[in-house]
């Protein structure tokens, strides 16, 4: 192929170059399992932290105004609980995968998979060998395609693909960072999700990304509640560390270029998700326009084929995928493969969750970790227990986290 052609072609080449990623060595084993069992299963920690409730005027997405696509509408404003589904059957799930000799595994998925997996799945993954990772993948995505290929069909895959890997970890007695290749650095640099500003700084973070209030339908006072978040955010942390906002799709282009001229002398590190996911177009207009910060975007994405549609459209500067939503690591390898083609960095949203990590851990690509912090108001257990699990160290750069070292992904839980 020509240089220019390859140029022109873009991301179109690279996926067809890189969407299938060379085999992993224990692909080649015969390992003599054969899946015999699926089903949905209710978890719960071996180590259960104390329930307490969360000091007043604590944040949380589910009892505070965060900006949202719904925010539109004074009915459902206030909170996101107001419009989220309600059913346990539209929520997240976790299957457990079993064989002939006894070796299990874990892994969760996005909201509605559940019933696709015990529905559709079940059938197809029946006698398969578990360490034919590729094939599994492969066999559901081309069975669902009649209906499926992102949203609830995906998440579903995203589950399945994790417990396959969690039962292959524990086959082998490896934890999943190095059946993936083993160790890119020591341990993972960490950010922290949330407004409870002040317990963050107090624990060690330097890396704040900061859940937006406020969208167009605030107007002009809106902004400058946002701006005054940031403000204080800047003052609280020093000119040393990084700020992040989240905009959980709730702004537009205009809105978008005005509040990043506003926020600039606060420096931003990036805007997440300002738009529709969909809206490639106008991340990209975005992206080109906006120098003062990254623009990025991912989290709400699906597969390799929504990537590339990013990476046609120079649509963002980091990517987020989500584990549990993209198509599980199977399909995290292959955007990651095509992101480092272009030097883009992945920072997965919910990046420190258990299984996600071993992927940062692994991908030279994936600087960061996200975390959430138990809110602030609890014993002192609470907090240490959240220290023991995220294995969390301090450094230069703040709070550091890495994954466990436990065959799979090190699942430490009671399954009913």
């Amino acid at each position: 192929m020509r240089r220019k052609d390859f140029l022109r072609l873009g991301g179109t080449a690279a996926l067809g170059l890189l969407g299938r990623i060379p085999a992993l060595p224990f692909q080649g084993e015969n390992s003599k399992l054969k899946i015999t069992g699926i089903r949905l299963v209710e978890t719960r920690p071996k180590r259960p932290a104390p329930s307490y409730k969360p000091a007043p005027g604590s944040w949380s997405t589910g009892g505070v105004e965060v900006a949202n696509p719904m925010s539109i509408y004074p009915k459902y404003k206030p909170m996101r609980s107001l419009f989220m589904a309600d059913s346990p059957k539209l929520g997240g799930f976790t299957v457990e995968i079993s064989t002939d000799k006894g070796v299990k595994g874990y892994g969760s998925g996005g909201p509605g998979g559940g019933d696709v997996v015990m529905g559709h799945f079940t059938k197809l993954l029946q006698g398969e060998n578990p360490f034919d990772v590729e094939r599994i993948w492969d066999i559901l995505w081309r069975s669902s395609m009649y209906y499926g290929r992102a949203g609830v069909v995906i998440n579903a895959i995203s589950g399945v693909d994790l417990a396959v890997w969690d039962l292959i970890g524990n086959a082998t007695g490896m934890p999943v960072y190095k059946l993936l290749g083993g160790e890119t650095k020591p341990c993972i640099p960490a950010y922290c999700t949330g407004n409870d500003i002040e317990q963050h700084i107090q624990f060690g973070f330097k890396r704040l990304k900061l859940a937006i209030p406020h969208g167009p339908a605030d107007g002009r006072e809106g902004m400058r509640k946002n701006v005054e978040l940031v403000k204080r955010t800047r003052e609280l942390l020093g000119p040393d560390g990084e700020i992040m906002l989240d905009c959980w799709m709730a702004w537009t282009e205009r809105y978008t270029l005005e509040m990043a001229e506003m926020v600039a002398p606060y420096r931003v590190y990036w805007m997440e998700e300002c738009l529709q996911p969909h809206d490639y177009e106008g991340f990209g207009r975005l992206n080109a326009a906006i120098k003062s910060t990254r623009i990025v975007t991912g989290e709400h994405e699906y597969t390799r084929y929504g990537f590339r549609q990013l990476l046609e459209h120079r649509a963002a500067s980091i990517w987020q995928p989500d584990i549990h939503w993209c198509g599980g690591l199977t399909e995290l390898r292959r955007i990651g493969a095509l992101a480092a083609a272009y030097d883009i960095p992945v920072i997965p949203h919910g990046g420190g969750s258990r299984d996600s990590v071993h992927y940062i851990m692994a991908a030279p690509n994936s600087p960061w970790a996200e975390l959430f912090m138990p809110p602030p108001g609890g014993p002192p257990e609470v907090y240490s227990l959240y220290e023991e699990e995220y294995q969390i160290t301090r450094g230069p750069e703040g709070i550091y986290t890495r994954p466990s070292d436990r065959p799979g992904f090190g699942w430490e839980i009671e399954v009913s």
